[in-house]
């Protein structure tokens, strides 16, 4: 044992007993601060890295030297077992040039991808002048985020995979469907801010105010078509394809209804606003199904696919600790739009002016007292400056910057929990990695 990490020998040579007898690769203190080490064995240091702000680790990076007699050979889907992901180990470990490396080799792909979904139109007398716009549309929307969903695929495949499965190719194919999964980021964007009215994205104007129009709701169908176009071309002579356009039929749909579910309840009837629809059960349905299944669950799902996983217990599993992780973040996201700091989130929060079931509306509305409930009915949802600063200004009076710098600790304590009991046959290293980018995360 080493830092209260174990180490594998080198003479086990059966998966099989090892898998029922191990005992958990991390056993979590109460609590872990922001400044403690996840893993000796890994650097958490990434160029650009998933799921939050870039950490620095100070963690030695320690070799994991595995052998065992059973190799499984790429997605043998019929008889994968839990077993199988005992395979050979030698890229459990991440180090930090790998990581860069996959980074920048991540972000020199775009342009190669955009080609591929422009070039042949582009050459089409026909069709020149919508191949131009929809270039202009993938370079402006897709490219300029933090890309931290597309990476989840990469890191996820290089911690499932088996040496044998990590080649160059198939890492080539981690990055189209990381790729992937930022353009479904994308699409969806587009059309969430043309229905907020939001002002801007990224740092700059959001896409439907650039091209001044509702021409952008098309372009927001384009991106989401350029997914299947790029699946077709990279992955469809794989085995794992059909089960790859499930899972992005999947999640596309889920999108839709925690979009829905988050656009009826900021509505109001004739100015009325009925705070009762600002539950806490509303509240935990809109981010499990508009965030949390697409931002944290799909990028693991898809290199789990890869590596031929498709035992329904480890997906399980794998959902129930990722999408407790997007609700974690997305209650991040939410004290973010009140309280960061535009120049460093991209973006102007605007939860308050649009009416939104917000964590923060929620737990206010659960410390109210009847005349505070009064001043919260008269003045959320009103794009004014002074009503929003009325509501804020209520929030201070709630301390709930307080309640959620306790919420945060609670979460992450929790979320660490989840992960030691359900992690299963899959890397707990992994969703570790994972949960410490989002930890306190500023943007």
């Amino acid at each position: 044992m080493s830092g209260g990490y174990e180490v594998v020998p080198n003479h086990l040579s059966s998966t099989s007993s090892w898998h029922k007898k191990r005992e958990p690769l991390h056993k979590p203190p109460a609590h872990i601060s922001d400044k403690d080490v996840v893993d000796p064995n890994l650097s958490t240091k990434f160029a650009s890295p998933s799921f939050g702000t870039q950490r620095n680790s100070v963690a030695k990076e320690t070799e994991i030297s595995c052998s065992f007699s059973e190799n499984k050979a790429f997605h043998k889907t019929k008889d994968f077992n839990m077993n199988g992901l005992a395979k050979e180990v030698s890229g459990m470990a991440i180090s930090e040039e790998e990581a860069s490396k996959d980074a920048a080799r991540f972000g020199n792909l775009f342009e190669r991808l955009v080609d591929d979904l422009t070039g042949d139109d582009l050459a089409n007398p026909e069709i020149k002048q919508a191949a131009l716009r929809f270039k202009e549309v993938l370079s402006y929307n897709v490219p300029h985020g933090k890309r931290n969903r597309g990476l989840s695929v990469i890191s996820s495949f290089r911690y499932l995979a088996s040496s044998s499965q990590l080649t160059d190719a198939n890492l080539e194919k981690a990055m189209v469907l990381g790729w992937c999964v930022e353009l479904l980021q994308s699409y969806f964007l587009i059309a969430d801010d043309m229905m907020d009215q939001s002002k801007t994205r990224r740092g700059s104007p959001c896409w439907y105010l650039k091209v001044k129009g509702h021409d952008a709701i098309n372009d927001s169908f384009y991106v989401e078509a350029a997914i299947y176009k790029l699946l077709k071309k990279h992955i469809s002579s794989e085995p794992y394809y059909v089960n790859i356009l499930e899972l992005f039929h999947e999640t596309n749909y889920q999108t839709i209804v925690g979009q829905a579910l988050d656009l009826m309840t900021s509505e109001t009837c004739e100015g009325d606003n009925n705070l009762d629809r600002y539950t806490q059960e509303r509240y935990d349905a809109i981010v499990k199904w508009k965030t949390a299944f697409y931002s944290f669950y799909l990028p693991v799902a898809l290199a789990m696919y890869m590596v031929g996983n498709l035992d329904k217990d480890s997906h399980e599993n794998a959902k129930t600790i990722l999408l407790e992780m997007g609700h974690f973040f997305q209650v991040q996201d939410d004290f973010m739009d009140c309280y960061g700091d535009p120049a460093v989130i991209g973006k102007i929060g605007t939860d308050i002016e649009e009416n939104k079931c917000s964590w923060l509306v929620v737990q206010a509305l659960k410390r109210v007292s009847a005349e505070q409930r009064k001043l919260l009915k008269d003045n959320y949802g009103v794009d004014q400056a002074e009503k929003v600063s009325e509501v804020k200004r209520l929030y201070r009076d709630l301390n709930l910057q307080d309640v959620f710098y306790a919420y945060e600790e609670e979460s992450y304590e929790k979320l660490m929990e989840t992960i030691d009991t359900r992690s299963g046959g899959l890397p707990k290293d992994m969703f570790i990695t994972y949960a410490k980018r989002i930890f306190k995360r500023k943007k």
